[in-house]
């Protein structure tokens, strides 16, 4: 995990230019419309803040934190709210978030520990919450160009599920890559219900 946070503190700025501007309208208000509640918001593993500043635009509590802290400098200045530096093990809320958005962020994490965050994601949810998360598309869990990946397909990721018995699919779906010239790439999209 220390190698991701260090390709991310080194590639903060050139990362932060290739997302913040990336249309992603249709994610968020698919997620927005499913949120119950007081529409309080965990942006868990921000990156450039392109999300958490969509969320605050519509008038959403807003609680946004990542691993490395060049990101979190600049999701700061791009959101205007303070951005926590925090690794998502360390998570320790109960009962807080109406969602937690968890864009392309907790693939990172290899599947043991993605089970330990996972279940402190359902700890910090709402009785009626939801999670929106995506992972890229296949069955490669390793390091790769200096970051860990862990990936699922739909059969694999029912699989991973099975040990969150009290986690629902909402809805999932396929989708390419939206950055510019990685249309190639396909991503798992997944809302989750408790």
């Amino acid at each position: 995990m220390n190698t991701t946070i260090d390709f991310y503190n080194k590639k903060a700025k050139s990362y932060s230019d290739n997302t913040l501007g990336v249309n992603f309208r249709n994610i968020q208000e698919q997620f927005c419309g499913l949120l119950p509640g007081q529409k309080y918001i965990l942006d868990f593993g921000c990156g450039s803040g392109r999300d958490s500043k969509y969320f605050l635009s519509q008038g959403y509590v807003v609680d946004a934190i990542d691993g490395s802290v060049e990101l979190c400098k600049i999701a700061s200045a791009n959101t205007g709210i303070e951005v926590r530096q925090m690794m998502f093990q360390e998570l320790d809320e109960a009962d807080k978030y109406d969602g937690i958005w968890a864009c392309a962020s907790i693939l990172h994490l290899p599947k043991g520990t993605l089970v330990d965050v996972l279940k402190r994601m359902l700890r910090a949810l709402k009785s009626d919450g939801i999670i929106y998360t995506s992972f890229k598309y296949g069955e490669f869990e390793g390091e790769r160009d200096g970051r860990y990946f862990t990936c699922f397909t739909e059969d694999s990721f029912a699989e991973f599920l099975k040990r969150f018995p009290e986690l629902r699919v909402k809805e999932q779906w396929l989708s390419g890559d939206v950055r510019e010239n990685r249309g190639g790439e396909q991503w798992l999209n997944l809302i989750l219900g408790k």
